[in-house]
């Protein structure tokens, strides 16, 4: 995984990363665990799907998201004339908020409760903050001038471009639950990323659970091994999607969550005694 990592940097306060930098070359994939903290995400160059337990989106470049904490899962897209990707992140941390609004709190947190509380907010970035990404930029690139007043201000900065974003509202009700983290049903986090690419052990860290906890609780939920209940309703979704559409099969195997298109053929022929293009000819022929 390693040499896929072409850059790091990151900036710490009181011990803990505040602003982080990676250049990588895609596909990467990194789960992130959040318990305590917050996240702003931006992509700077290329693509990345976000995936957390009930959904996922695809963030694109300068677009960012504000994430509560919890858990999520990063995949790094590559695209046509983009050979590595580049994303910045800002970690929020409740503490280091109070401390930097003690003496002079935002209006929009004096009126959280009246807001209700969102998972996470995608928005595309505008010129002010564009510039912010810039100017943090720089300081990866000369990290002796940061000081803690600096860090304070920077931090400071950022929650003031996102209240007064055109995102404000959303942004208001982001805020209210953003250090609180939501607890999610299992069979909801499964059903939500059945069709996502991930493999067990991902899943197992989407729902906060061990792989073998994981395993456990999913026998009995659904009274079968994860792989096989998991192959057999990505088939079944497959072969409808061959019946009903024009979709490309390799769009179709993507869309069932198989990465690998000879691995689908070979498993659905396994299943239904043809391959994906004979089994669309029979059912037009039919």
């Amino acid at each position: 995984m390693f040499e896929m990592i072409q850059e790091y940097k990151q900036i710490e306060f009181q011990g803990r990363k505040v602003f982080e930098k990676a250049v990588v070359c895609p596909p990467f994939r990194h789960f992130y665990s959040m318990p305590n903290e917050a996240c702003f995400f931006y992509m700077e160059r290329g693509s990345s799907k976000l995936v957390t337990p009930t959904e996922s989106m695809q963030i694109d470049r300068q677009e960012g998201v504000v994430m509560q904490c919890g858990n999520y899962l990063s995949d790094m897209i590559s695209g046509e004339g983009i050979d590595y990707c580049e994303a910045v992140a800002v970690h929020l941390y409740p503490d280091m908020l109070q401390l930097i609004f003690d003496k002079e709190p935002l209006d929009f947190f004096l009126n959280l409760k009246k807001a209700k509380p969102v998972r996470i907010q995608r928005y595309k970035a505008s010129e002010l903050l564009r510039n912010y990404i810039q100017s943090i930029q720089f300081y990866f690139e000369n990290p002796e001038l940061v000081s803690e007043e600096l860090m304070k201000l920077k931090l400071k900065e950022l929650l003031l471009l996102l209240a007064r974003s055109d995102s404000a509202d959303a942004i208001l009700q982001l805020f209210q639950g953003l250090f609180c983290e939501v607890n999610y049903e299992f069979k909801e986090v499964i059903e939500s990323n059945i069709y996502n690419n991930l493999t067990l052990e991902e899943l197992a860290k989407l729902t906060g659970t061990s792989l073998s906890s994981f395993k456990r609780e999913f026998a009995k939920h659904y009274i079968d091994t994860p792989a096989r209940y998991i192959r057999k309703k990505r088939l079944e979704k497959a072969a409808k999607l061959l019946k009903g559409t024009e979709k490309r099969i390799s769009d179709i195997a993507y869309d069932c969550g198989f990465a690998d298109l000879a691995h689908f053929s070979r498993i659905f022929h396994k299943k239904y005694n043809s391959s994906p293009s004979q089994y669309r000819l029979n059912v037009i022929a039919k």
